[in-house]
């Protein structure tokens, strides 16, 4: 069988890491999420989030690196849970998060050319596909330069907006709890990128070593600039402007007096989403190759290129998948969508950690915290939005339908 380079250290996995989630919650989930719970509930959903990402980070982190390949939960359920449920991890990865690349897409062309947005989402995916064909290296180093740059743009909005943040506007209460849950169901899409790593496991050097201290320190970051970044646009903009914002960011800057700054921050998204989606597609191309090495997808798309070391079929598949639904789709209701299959992963996640038993050499309480993931990914499914409630287990029903066709085939 046909393996891939290991060529990343912990740096380099953090920076991916970043990557995934850098942009996604700033730019697209703040406006949703705060529209469900309030400018208050907005904050308070966000520890809530980032407690259960954390708790399904030292579960991920916890089989990666006793199961260092490519593939993350698919691998980890087909081993510790058995095929089904294995099936139905990956199933929802890569449908899912299908649905994260079509979104993620369709926020560049809005920020760069709101007027022919589709269009440019479909240049955005072609470019990112040819970066990641060239190997995972280039992937890391794209990737390192595209965190840098947004991180700039992040401590720019904060350094204006921190001077003109009204603390009674964050002392508002929220909308209630099933608005809290709601919100933190949606902001969980801006989370789940921490595991990135995870799935280039196999890409991976010393795993043991390396993810798990890849994965809590790029979750610990990131948590940190959302939570001050979204205690300054509550502040400057109130939960009401910023519920309706396109840009809550690029409204952060111009309510501080500096509209100047504007197009720096739509820029800033740009960038900032452009690394999602680079570290997206190169993890959707890889459960993709390892769904295939098991024939739970087409046998075709487990090659390997021969020079690059990576999944060329299965990204140019997964590619051709995402310009499909930017034709058809629309970023609001992806991003719902896309959440309810990748909690239903992280419950998987967690369920097969509870397999390894207790550790007690560990200083973390690594069996609790993956019941509180299991319990926490459950209640935010099914407190998202119902019409994305629906539509998730039905895309999940008909991936069992289809294992159970498969197999009586067999």
């Amino acid at each position: 069988m046909d393996r891939l380079a290991r060529r990343l250290g912990v740096p380099d996995a953090v920076v991916i890491g970043l990557g995934s989630m850098l942009g996604a919650g700033v730019f697209v989930v703040f406006a949703p999420a705060t529209a469900a719970a309030g400018g208050s509930g907005l904050l308070a959903a966000l520890v809530l989030a980032g407690f259960i990402a954390f708790c399904n980070a030292t579960s991920s982190a916890r089989l990666a690196a006793r199961y260092p390949e490519s593939g993350g939960t698919y691998v980890y359920g087909r081993e510790r849970l058995g095929p089904f449920s294995g099936f139905l991890a990956g199933w929802g990865f890569v449908v899912g998060k299908t649905a994260s690349c079509a979104a993620m897409a369709l926020t560049i062309g809005a920020y760069l050319w709101p007027g022919q947005a589709r269009l440019v989402a479909v240049l955005a995916v072609v470019a990112v596909t040819a970066v990641n064909l060239r190997g995972i290296g280039k992937t890391a180093a794209a990737t390192r330069i595209l965190v840098v740059l947004v991180l700039a743009v992040l401590a720019l909005v904060a350094a204006t907006g921190a001077s003109q943040v009204q603390l009674a506007r964050l002392a508002e209460p929220p909308d209630g709890g099933r608005g809290v849950l709601t919100a933190a169901g949606l902001l969980f899409f801006a989370f789940a990128g921490y595991a990135r790593v995870a799935t280039l496991g196999e890409e991976v050097r010393d795993p043991q070593r390396t993810i798990p201290r890849a994965v809590p320190l790029a979750l610990g970051v990131v948590l940190t600039i959302y939570l001050a970044l979204a205690v300054i646009a509550v502040g400057v903009l109130g939960a009401d402007r910023l519920a309706a914002s396109a840009a809550p960011l690029a409204d952060v800057v111009t309510a501080a007096g500096l509209p100047g700054l504007e197009w720096v921050v739509r820029a800033g998204a740009t960038v900032a989403v452009t690394g999602v989606l680079l570290s997206l597609l190169a993890g959707v191309g890889r459960t993709t190759l390892a769904m295939a090495r098991h024939r739970d997808l087409p046998n075709a798309l487990a090659a390997v290129h021969p020079r690059y070391r990576v999944p060329a079929r299965a990204e140019l598949a997964v590619a051709v998948a995402v310009i499909l639904v930017v034709a058809l789709g629309d970023v609001r209701g992806a991003i719902g969508f896309s959440s309810v299959t990748v909690l239903v992963y992280y419950a998987i996640t967690n369920a097969a950690a509870l397999t390894l038993g207790r550790e007690p050499s560990r200083k973390l309480p690594v069996h609790a915290l993956a019941v509180a993931g299991l319990i926490g990914c459950v209640l935010l499914a099914v407190n998202l939005p119902l019409s994305s409630v629906l539509a998730g287990f039905g895309v999940l029903a008909l991936g069992a339908v289809w294992y159970a066709f498969r197999s009586a085939r067999r």
